[in-house]
């Protein structure tokens, strides 16, 4: 019989949801050594969450996270709620001998984040963070294209996220509109561009930044009077990596008709390759080494079987979604179970929350910061 491995998830919204459809696909996709068996599933109303266990095939339903953690079914506890939680989660998580998946940004603050990556190196435990666009194809043929030097020495990165989440001043506060629970726009958007800005390019050394909130205030629940806003809406930022590359990055919550989109290019001595989100099973690639007569960018087709992460799925014109994204997460996670290490990790997570951080202060102060000043400053 294949060995069960048992799954908690904390929090039952869109990001709990995607996480058990990952695991509820992986076995249907690849030949996995191991069987995922959903065991518990916790939130706050209890009425809620169990409706959501039922809807997505999960054992039980609990409202106090510490019952997943607790539950000796579970093997691997993915945290999933408001990233001003996740630090305490993963701790406890950690403490109890559980492998560790959470969702991102680790934290809503540099000093969190690296206490939960302190945790579970401390703790031995595996650990990944919900950087999930790394496993679509398009992205994946992106960095191997990059690490092949199809493109040259990168020089130029840009990213940029795009949504119209915040764009109605009406919509009533809530925990997305306090940093300390809900993190900065810089944080929650921008630590997917961050993730693949150093996974393409290198680390990360200075930022320059701006950011504005354009609605202060928010409309208060229950007959609660107007509550201010203290995360931005809109940021932007100049980066240097160690390479000499340089980088631009922009996130945004207030863009009409932006729904979720979010685009990346490198730009290097010989090439380019550029992926934008709303057509997510494409990588455009320029080479200016290729005659004249093919100038520009031709568009690749990645859904192919020779591109990384497409093995198991649709034959070639199908497309490979969003949904994909946290099944072959499921599936690359379990494949590696328990031995071999998860990547990418929670270091890798704090080293992101690091960079957002820089850029944060960079907004305030006015000024290029270093992205050892915030790594350095808690470390004291």
């Amino acid at each position: 019989m294949i060995h069960e491995v048992g799954i908690g998830i904390v929090g039952y919204g869109m990001m709990g949801k995607a996480h058990s459809y990952g695991y509820t696909v992986a076995p249907h996709i690849r030949r996995l050594p191991v069987r995922p068996r959903l065991r518990v599933i916790s939130g706050r109303h209890r009425d809620a969450v169990a409706e959501a266990a039922a809807l997505y095939g999960i054992e039980r339903a609990v409202d106090d996270w510490r019952e997943v953690v607790e539950d000796p079914a579970v093997d691997i506890v993915h945290v999933c709620t408001p990233p001003g939680t996740h630090a305490e989660i993963v701790e406890a998580a950690a403490q109890a001998g559980k492998a560790v998946v959470c969702e991102k940004p680790l934290a809503a603050n540099y000093a969190s984040a690296a206490r939960a990556a302190g945790a579970v190196a401390a703790a031995g435990v595996p650990n990944a963070i919900g950087f999930n666009y790394r496993r679509l194809p398009a992205l994946s043929l992106m960095k191997r294209m990059v690490e092949e030097g199809r493109i040259g020495e990168p020089r130029l990165w840009r990213g940029t996220w795009l949504s119209d989440e915040f764009l109605d001043p009406e919509i009533p506060w809530d925990w997305r509109f306090a940093r300390a629970e809900g993190a900065s726009t810089i944080a929650d958007l921008g630590a997917h561009l961050i993730d693949l800005a150093t996974w393409l390019i290198g680390e990360v050394e200075t930022v320059s930044a701006q950011s504005q909130t354009f609605t202060r205030s928010r409309p208060g629940t229950g007959g609660m009077p107007p509550r201010e806003v203290d995360n931005d809406e809109a940021s932007s930022a100049l980066l240097r990596f160690a390479s000499g590359a340089l980088g631009v990055f922009e996130t945004a919550k207030v863009a009409p008709r932006r729904p979720c989109d979010f685009a990346v290019e490198v730009n290097g001595t010989r090439g380019t390759l550029r992926f934008d989100y709303a057509r997510l099973n494409e990588l455009w690639y320029g080479d200016a080494q290729e005659p004249g007569e093919l100038y520009g960018l031709r568009r690749i087709r990645a859904e192919h079987a020779s591109h990384p992460q497409t093995e198991g799925w649709w034959p070639i014109g199908q497309g490979v979604g969003y949904g994909a994204s946290f099944v072959n997460q499921a599936a690359d996670l379990l494949a590696a179970w328990p031995e071999r290490h998860w990547t990418p990790d929670l270091a890798t997570g704090a080293a992101v929350q690091a960079v957002c951080e820089a850029i944060e202060r960079a907004a305030v102060e006015g000024r290029w910061i270093a992205v050892a000043e915030v790594t350095q400053h808690a470390a004291v």
